[in-house]
């Protein structure tokens, strides 16, 4: 059997999925879960894995859920102030 990944490895692969495509796609967290499942095979990645993943994301706050018709997770936004 193959060694799970970590939550650390998995919130990596995560960020980086969700900043690639920032402003092209809105992620819902059941799609960052199986694209996280995918990416690094059942075997190696569960579903509880991954909602611990984007726990310590969210808690972080590297990510926000946001609300528009649904729930989406997001990098967060900085106001025009912050820009520098």
């Amino acid at each position: 059997m193959a060694e799970k990944v970590s939550v650390e490895e998995v919130a990596e692969a995560m960020y980086k999925m969700v900043k690639d495509t920032m402003g092209l796609k809105k992620w819902k967290a059941s799609d960052l879960q199986k694209a996280a499942i995918e990416l690094f095979g059942e075997e190696r990645c569960d579903k509880n894995l991954c909602k611990e993943a984007i726990r310590e994301l969210v808690n972080s706050g590297r990510l926000v859920y946001t609300y528009f018709g649904g729930s989406f997770l997001e990098i967060p936004h900085r106001e025009g102030a912050q820009n520098d």
